[in-house]
């Protein structure tokens, strides 16, 4: 996971490459998302979509440890020269598709078998959007979603109504390596 010092990222940043929509970092509820895969890696997971991916972390870890075609889903396409040369450095490539999560289709989601999201609920306004976005998951298929959160009020509330409407999960998880983070995981078995 190349950090903010590393030269690969020093040298995207001397490219202009500036990210406009809190892509600026690697955030802490990826290494929450990608600790859960590796202790629970699902069955089904030969394409995933990694929505709100920044720096593209989560998608990466699937492609390079489960062997997935990752589809890696940003509003702001800035975010996309630090996930390459993320990408570049694990070895992987990944596909990206600059799209607001209310413009993601059903027909994108239908061959998806797991989708992936961290830290995508920062603002009160994107709730909605991340609950719709879920809806249209769950009704295409998809599998299995999982989505990994410092438990801001915008989740808890996604959360909640997940829970209701798709008898999600919520589970508090955390870690101390790589990195020391805490939070909760938003769990939907679709299959």
């Amino acid at each position: 996971m190349l950090t903010s010092a590393h030269p690969a990222i020093r040298a995207v940043r001397r490219t202009d490459a500036s990210p406009s929509i809190h892509g600026n970092k690697l955030w802490r509820s990826s290494f929450l998302l990608i600790d859960y895969l590796h202790k629970n890696p699902p069955p089904h997971c030969d394409t995933v979509m990694d929505v709100g991916c920044g720096w593209g972390m989560s998608g990466i870890y699937c492609a390079q440890r489960l062997g997935a075609a990752v589809t890696s889903v940003d509003a702001d396409g800035d975010v996309f020269p630090y996930l390459n040369a993320n990408a570049a450095a694990n070895g992987v490539e990944v596909t990206t598709l600059q799209s607001r999560f209310e413009k993601i289709t059903s027909r994108q989601l239908e061959s998806v078998d797991l989708l992936v999201a961290a830290d995508i609920c920062f603002w009160d306004e994107l709730a909605n959007p991340v609950y719709n976005l879920i809806n249209r998951a769950v009704n295409a298929g998809v599998k299995k979603i999982v989505i990994a959160d410092p438990e801001r009020s915008p989740f808890l509330d996604v959360a909640q109504r997940c829970q209701e409407k798709h008898c999600a999960e919520l589970i508090d998880w955390q870690t101390r390596q790589p990195v020391q983070a805490r939070g909760a995981l938003l769990i939907i078995e679709n299959a």
